[in-house]
């Protein structure tokens, strides 16, 4: 428990203290050190996070945040568009991204199904997702979710939703471990579970 002399301060822990991986005494530290700072260098940081909290925007085609409409990944004529890669969320991208092994676009559902969470099919991007590959131009999906056991059940609902249409389902290759999330994998580890991906199918027996 911290005893504050200014209720600015306080203020301002408790607000920092509400980010994920922020604890009590981080928060204090992170508001001291910009307690220190010039002005000009506070403000940009403030400015920095409204300007993002309002004008960012999410891809209309893969989900991802943009700064326009179709993000910079969608709209280069460079990316197979025919690969789909289907991840969770942004910071999948941002992995899958680092290793430089892939060349396809995206899809990110936004999260993966957890009745404990109450997340359901309907709460994620899925229903876009099919309509992408009906569409057509799509030839291959895959499913990039990390090996847990909610990513497992999405991985499996999101395959009987696109089976029967003419794709190609595959999934990473398991050298990323069961039960890690794909952010925390390392670039070789998971560019080589990209390259050495496998048909859907054939996980259901191992």
């Amino acid at each position: 428990m911290n005893n504050f002399s200014s209720k600015l301060l306080e203020t301002a822990v408790n607000e920092l203290a509400k980010l994920p991986g922020i604890g009590r005494k981080t928060s204090v530290r992170l508001a001291l050190h910009l307690l220190r700072q010039n002005n000009s260098e506070v403000e940009a940081l403030g400015n920095a996070l409204i300007k993002m909290r309002n004008e960012i925007s999410f891809c209309k085609t893969c989900y991802n945040v943009s700064d326009s409409e179709i993000c910079d990944i969608c709209s280069n004529p460079g990316r197979d568009a025919g690969l789909v890669c289907v991840v969770e969320d942004v910071r999948d991208v941002m992995a899958i991204e680092n290793t430089s092994q892939f060349k396809g676009q995206y899809h990110v559902l936004g999260g993966v199904i957890s009745p404990m969470d109450g997340v359901g099919p309907g709460d994620l991007n899925i229903d876009p997702l099919v309509v992408r590959v009906q569409n057509g131009g799509v030839k291959e999906v895959i499913m990039a979710l990390s090996p847990t056991m909610e990513g497992d059940t999405t991985n499996f609902y999101v395959y009987k939703r696109l089976k029967g249409l003419n794709v190609l389902i595959t999934t990473i290759a398991r050298g990323v471990s069961i039960g890690d999330n794909l952010e925390f994998t390392d670039e070789i580890t998971l560019g080589r579970s990209i390259t050495n991906r496998l048909p859907y199918e054939t996980t259901f027996n191992r």
